[in-house]
């Protein structure tokens, strides 16, 4: 098992030290800033215009927080730019696929199998798993993470989660599959309007024809395994393998025996748990009443 610390990234904490692109996002702030402040804007009320906190406009003004196309487009608009801002997104955009490579040491393994693996399988007991997780979601998570993370590992840490996701895009496509506790589509994390865009892409990726998702309803009086989260996946030309992670302590299991027993745990969750079709339809529902 390894032994890791939440500094324990053994790289840059701002991805754009180490492939150059530090000046553009400076320099982009820079700009926002003096935008910003000509249009007598403060951080909170330019924030809410574009759908950000003050702590993450002041991060972007700062250069330690990718200030994204999308933002720029806004901001653009807002600010009476003139085209300033929206110049700069291809070269944001060409910044961003060099920035989304930075997984820390003791997970780029793990991350190299899952991004090639034919088959994914998850255990999710209290949070929503990485690779379902919107942009504002794994924002909420980071920034509320104790002890505190810096803005840069922030914004590190979410380039490398949504980067993830591209496993989704992939030809031929894996085969993916959820195991997600009830009590994970009710936690608001982020806020309601958060919260529904998650639950909203939860719904989207359970109608794609490699994904299914259940959920294991709150109900249930037994339970296979009270034992915690877990990944199952199959790597390209390989055994299945298995990964947790707790507090911290990542572990990648390989021992054929460890893995076949938390595959057969895996099995029984699937058959006790609702369909996906009954799935999607509890989280249409929670999310009309949210």
């Amino acid at each position: 098992m390894a032994y890791v610390t939440e500094d324990a990234d053994q790289r840059p904490e701002t991805p754009a030290e180490e492939d150059g692109t530090w000046g553009l996002f400076t320099a982009l702030g820079k700009m926002l800033k003096v935008l910003r402040e000509r249009e007598g804007l403060t951080q909170k009320q330019f924030g809410e215009m574009v759908g950000y906190g003050p702590d993450a406009i002041s991060a972007m003004e700062r250069g330690v927080r990718i200030t994204r196309p999308e933002l720029l487009k806004k901001a653009d608009e807002l600010l009476n730019a003139g085209g300033l801002l929206t110049q700069a997104i291809p070269e944001v955009e060409a910044a961003m696929k060099k920035a989304r490579t930075r997984h820390p040491e003791w997970y780029r393994g793990y991350a190299d199998m899952e991004a090639e693996a034919i088959e994914l399988h998850h255990y999710c007991n209290h949070a929503v798993h990485g690779l379902l997780q919107t942009e504002d979601h794994a924002q909420a998570v980071f920034s509320k993470r104790r002890p505190f993370l810096s803005e840069q590992l922030i914004e590190k840490r979410m380039a490398d989660r949504l980067d993830r996701q591209k496993v989704f895009d992939r030809w031929p496509a894996p085969i993916v599959s959820y195991v997600l506790e009830e009590v994970v589509l009710d936690r608001p994390i982020g806020g309601r309007p958060v919260h529904q865009e998650q639950l909203r892409r939860i719904v989207h990726l359970n109608n794609m024809r490699n994904v299914e998702i259940q959920v294991m309803p709150t109900r249930c009086e037994e339970h296979p395994c009270l034992g915690g989260a877990f990944n199952l996946l199959v790597p390209k030309s390989q055994g299945q393998v298995a990964y947790t992670e707790a507090q911290g302590y990542p572990r990648l299991i390989t021992d054929p025996e460890e893995v076949r027993k938390i595959a057969d745990r895996y099995g029984i969750m699937r058959a006790m748990a609702l369909s996906p079709r009954e799935s999607r339809s509890l989280i249409e529902k929670k999310l009309e009443e949210l």
